[in-house]
């Protein structure tokens, strides 16, 4: 059964694959970027930023020899800006030890920041034709569905039994196909929710569908409330410059520029001239109100309300910059942050 459902899927893989950018790409390179802008984005929002990125930086020699601020701007909205730091630190590692070359084998290529067991089965398959078996998320779906699965997702037990399907059913010799058409079955066939099951070329193959069950697989852990802040934040003006602050490298949008903000617990007029002091070393008055952004991060989410500031005090450190406020555009920001950006240019218009 298992080497039938890999046929059914390569036939209904060259009847219907999507036309995308990186695919049946010459460039290892091309392949490797799009695998990880593709982690945790949607493939239409990856598009743009994909043929933007090899525009800027068409091979690993370009990325390698880039600025890191450079490589964050481009990548500004894509999120899980580790991503890019990632490939940022592999390109140089690659033009210094590999003479600029993405390795083949799966064990080499994990070796590189950023990649890990299923990113580097799917370059050793598709840019090197090599036969790895690659588990994501639409194939994880698909399998749990398809041999019904019971283990909870996530669970060792459950990536055993998934690891265990894949590489068993893998056919030779199209691994870089065959991955592909389960991503893109995943994607347009078997959904998340309200799957097409009735058209499914290998409905009759598929356990859960044949018990009715396929809305329960795969079985996921039970969600817990997802954790909600108040944040406020400074817009400090001085001769049409606004002070902004980089983050830590390592973290939450390590690298990235913010205007002074903190946690707020009840009242941001009251409690934001203590946390910009706390947290920045900056005296400050809070002043009229810019606005607000609310914003959704993995595992929490958050409402910014913004406040233009006067300042009385500044001991200025090394993170921090006055930058003329045309040129906010040059720094790369989260999205909160570049709304706030967005409302201070509306605002002096």
């Amino acid at each position: 059964m298992s080497k039938s459902i890999a046929a059914q899927l390569l036939t209904w893989y060259h009847q219907n694959k999507r036309t995308l950018p990186w695919r049946d790409h010459s460039d290892p390179y091309a392949v490797w970027v799009s695998e990880i802008m593709l982690q945790q984005t949607r493939v239409d929002t990856v598009i743009g930023y994909f043929q933007h990125w090899m525009d800027k930086f068409p091979s690993i020699e370009d990325l390698a020899a880039a600025d890191e601020q450079d490589v964050l701007n481009l990548w500004e909205g894509l999120g899980y800006y580790s991503r890019a730091r990632n490939l940022h630190k592999a390109a140089k590692l690659l033009f210094a030890e590999y003479d600029a070359q993405l390795p083949e084998d799966t064990k080499s290529l994990m070796k590189l920041p950023g990649i890990g067991r299923y990113t580097a089965a799917a370059i050793s398959s598709m840019a090197f034709g090599h036969d790895a078996a690659a588990l994501d998320g639409n194939i994880r779906r698909v399998y749990a569905r398809v041999f019904n699965v019971e283990e909870v997702l996530g669970t060792r037990d459950a990536e055993t039994i998934l690891w265990g399907i894949a590489e068993d059913i893998l056919p030779k010799g199209k691994a870089g196909d065959y991955n592909q058409a389960l991503m893109d079955f995943g994607s347009a066939v078997c959904t998340p929710r309200n799957p097409i099951c009735e058209n499914c070329p290998i409905n009759k193959d598929c356990e859960a569908y044949q018990l009715d069950i396929q809305e329960m697989r795969p079985v996921r852990k039970t969600k817990k409330a997802v954790p909600y802040h108040i944040h406020a934040g400074a817009v400090i003006i001085e001769d049409k410059k606004v002070l902004i602050a980089q983050r830590p490298q390592k973290g939450l949008l390590g690298g990235m520029w913010e205007f002074p903000n903190g946690r707020i617990e009840e009242n941001p007029v009251q409690e934001l001239a203590m946390l910009i002091w706390e947290g920045y070393q900056v005296k400050i008055r809070a002043g009229n109100p810019l606005g607000k952004v609310d914003h959704a991060y993995t595992h929490f989410k958050i409402t910014e309300y913004a406040f233009f500031c006067t300042m009385s005090g500044l001991s200025i450190r090394e993170n921090m910059r006055w930058v003329d406020l045309n040129d906010l555009d040059d720094y790369p920001m989260g999205k909160v942050d570049r709304e706030i950006a967005k409302m201070l240019g509306e605002n002096n218009a």
